[in-house]
């Protein structure tokens, strides 16, 4: 799905997903605090979670033909990615 976009779509995909994350990264920075990563990296890390996500899908070969199944499955990825990533600044922060 990635591979047949060309740049003007690509480039707005990743503006979209950029901004959306920044939105979301400010609320879940006033709730984590200083557990979390701060609104930069945690846009950071939901953006490269939600296209990384996508594109591993695409390299295993499962074809992510409807824009629904496209975003659910970027969105689970990149939660997925935030949760590890929390998850291990936590266990180092306590060790």
């Amino acid at each position: 799905m990635i591979w047949n976009l060309g740049f003007g779509w690509l480039f707005m995909a990743v503006a979209t997903v950029c901004i959306l994350s920044f939105i979301f990264s400010l609320g879940l920075n006033v709730i984590i605090g200083r557990d979390g990563f701060g609104p930069f990296g945690t846009m950071a890390i939901v953006t490269s979670g939600f296209f990384g996500s996508i594109y591993a899908l695409n390299a295993y070969g499962i074809s992510l033909r409807e824009v629904q199944e496209a975003i659910l499955a970027g969105l689970v990825g990149a939660f997925i990615l935030l949760m590890v990533l929390l998850l291990f600044k936590a266990v180092i922060r306590r060790v």
